[in-house]
């Protein structure tokens, strides 16, 4: 009988402790119900773009995601991709997200960058560059003209000078790119400057004024589609310069309209323009677009030549002469051309 009050103390400590373990479990339990109830996705939603600048950590991305209606819970959601070795780290680059993605959905999305492929046409010029811009959802046309306006901006990222001042119009190298949404006309420069740098600075011996050669080019570019022909135009560019003639070349004057067609008489003759190589003399103050590598060639080794004219044929070729007889004997014959090809008579 003495024993028996040591076996109702012993009863009573195991039922408290088995108590404080039930408890333990179903506050498990509930602790458990709970996250697993943070990790659900959120509603779905439209997909959007998710720009990351700089590289940045889990956390962080999870804490913006959720500002976003992406992420439940970001610090649930952080915790459990350390658990199944989610990237600690979201790299630069722009990700494709949509609310009701599940954390396993989401942290694969930031694995993977996208990836858009922009081609930027060698007869651009900046604007017309930046309106193609603004529909792929790179930047906004204005953002980029706003970015070329500063050419010192990027002076300390090149290893060439730019131009002090106006624009970097002859320096954006056109080629096919990886821009993705949401880059931003910084991005979209830097680029650029760099491939001008990769393929016109590194690869030519260039004059001391680099911006008169970028010029020439800028006008051959837009007036040459065959590659034989930009030594011959180079050769009646500096022509008609040496002798003090016009060089009355129509995409200057479309330049100035900042707009691609076919002129007629009255808007070459209206445009005020110092660009309008109609009405003023010379070189127009800046290049007319960014020129390839090939332009810039020939108008560093304009052929040598007495051609003062030339005339665009239906196929692309020019008729090159000397004199302005021989010049209206190549327009009737481009008459001809373009009847021929009409099925005309």
């Amino acid at each position: 009988m003495g024993n028996k009050p040591a076996r109702s103390s012993g009863t009573r400590l195991g039922r408290v402790v088995g108590g404080a373990c039930l408890l333990v479990a179903a506050a498990l339990a509930l602790a458990g119900l709970w996250f697993r109830g943070q990790l659900q996705p959120l509603p779905a939603g439209d997909e959007f773009y998710f720009r990351v600048e700089t590289p940045k950590g889990l956390r962080e991305a999870m804490y913006e995601l959720s500002s976003r209606g992406v992420v439940r819970n970001a610090n649930v959601w952080f915790r459990y991709g350390q658990a199944v070795n989610a990237p600690r780290t979201i790299g630069e680059g722009t990700y494709e997200i949509r609310p009701g993605m599940s954390p396993k959905e989401l942290y694969k999305a930031l694995t993977v960058p996208v990836r858009r492929m922009v081609r930027i046409p060698e007869t651009n010029w900046a604007s017309r560059t930046g309106r193609l811009l603004e529909q792929q959802g790179v930047c906004t046309a204005e953002e980029y003209a706003a970015a070329i306006r500063e050419p010192i901006r990027y002076q300390d990222k090149v290893g060439f000078r730019l131009p002090e001042g106006g624009t970097l119009e002859g320096y954006l190298y056109p080629d096919t790119y990886d821009l993705p949404p949401l880059l931003g006309a910084e991005g979209v420069v830097l680029r650029q400057l760099r491939a001008f740098e990769d393929r016109v600075i590194r690869k030519k011996p260039l004059p001391d004024d680099l911006h008169r050669a970028l010029i020439v080019a800028s006008l051959i570019e837009l007036e040459v589609a065959r590659d034989d022909e930009r030594p011959l135009v180079a050769g009646v560019i500096e022509n008609r310069l040496r002798i003090g003639m016009r060089l009355q070349i129509d995409a200057t004057v479309l330049y100035a309209l900042d707009e691609w067609k076919n002129l007629s008489r009255k808007e070459i003759q209206d445009t005020d323009s110092p660009y309008n190589t109609y009405r003023y003399g010379g070189l127009p103050p800046g290049p007319i677009c960014s020129p390839t590598a090939k332009s810039v060639d020939a108008a560093l080794n304009p052929s040598e030549h007495d051609y003062l004219y030339y005339v665009a044929l239906p196929d692309g070729s020019h008729l090159f002469s000397a004199t302005y007889a021989e010049h209206l004997a190549n327009i009737a014959k481009r008459k001809r051309a373009l009847a021929a090809e009409e099925g005309g008579p």
